[in-house]
């Protein structure tokens, strides 16, 4: 009795220490976030570089508004995490990364994680992931009862197409053994293979096809192959100068949304917004 009486007691002091030690760190945590992103505060406006791509970020022509997924996260982010004010500013995908170096803009937008980029910008923790995926007609008797691997697809008889000299053509060509490739010029031409039936298969990055798939609800259906073929995290680019306790505090805020499930909704909204902007023009 006394050995356990002493061991409880033992116990209750290292429950003890713990809390106390925890209720100490708190304030300090409290008071790095608070740090964090310290130049950027002091300016009063984060600054996020804009290259349109849909659904990731896109442009109103007339009124110059951006929106897209990425658009909408840098701007919850400077507004509601750091409380400034947030400014687009208008780049191509040449200049994306030259911009964050230069010091024209705090944050590239949707950047595909790559070797060669890694060594001119930090990049934060993935927002989405980049791959290839399958688009296939619904009903299409070769599918019935087909899972989601390459094995369910690679077989004889079936017709993928995809456009040619892309990086989704040379990932199919040294995947693919017993199906027949066919390699078209352009996006439309694809899409129009697989909907008059002359391919069974349309391959190309998931966020296309899935714009696609939006568009056209019942008719077509995405494949997002497990394991994943070609995959990138898709994510903000910033200064190799940042701090760790910047990258902490942008990677909490994009870790928080993508595990509410949140990014996958503004991911939705803005995939139906493209399709709505081109079925207006």
């Amino acid at each position: 009795m006394a050995f356990a009486f002493s061991s409880v007691r033992r116990l209750s002091l290292q429950a003890g220490l713990l809390a106390a030690g925890l209720s100490a760190l708190a304030p300090a945590l409290a008071q790095s976030n608070d740090a964090a992103w310290a130049d950027v505060r002091k300016a009063g406006v984060l600054r996020c570089g804009a290259a349109v791509a849909a659904p990731y970020v896109m442009r109103d022509a007339r009124s110059g508004q951006y929106s897209g997924f990425f658009s909408d996260l840098c701007r919850e982010f400077g507004e509601k995490e750091l409380k400034v004010k947030v400014e687009f500013v208008d780049t191509n995908w040449d200049n994306l990364v030259a911009g964050v170096q230069a010091g024209s803009w705090d944050l590239a937008m949707a950047l595909n994680e790559t070797p060669e980029r890694k060594k001119a910008v930090n990049f934060t923790a993935a927002a989405v992931d980049y791959q290839v995926s399958f688009l296939v007609n619904t009903g299409n008797p070769k599918f019935s009862a087909t899972g989601n691997t390459l094995a369910d697809f690679d077989k004889a008889g079936v017709r993928f197409v995809v456009m040619s000299g892309t990086s989704q053509d040379k990932l199919l060509t040294a995947s693919i053994r017993q199906g027949q490739i066919q390699r078209l010029p352009g996006m439309d031409e694809t899409r129009l293979a697989l909907v008059s039936k002359r391919a069974d298969v349309l391959v190309d990055a998931n966020d296309t096809n899935r714009l696609f798939a939006v568009a056209n609800p019942g008719k077509v259906r995405e494949v997002l192959l497990q394991p994943t073929l070609g995959k990138q995290p898709v994510a903000f680019g910033l200064s190799l100068n940042r701090s760790e306790a910047d990258i902490r505090f942008i990677n909490d805020y994009i870790n928080r949304r993508r595990a509410n499930g949140e990014i996958e909704a503004l991911v939705d909204k803005a995939a139906k917004a493209a399709v709505e902007a081109t079925k207006a023009r």
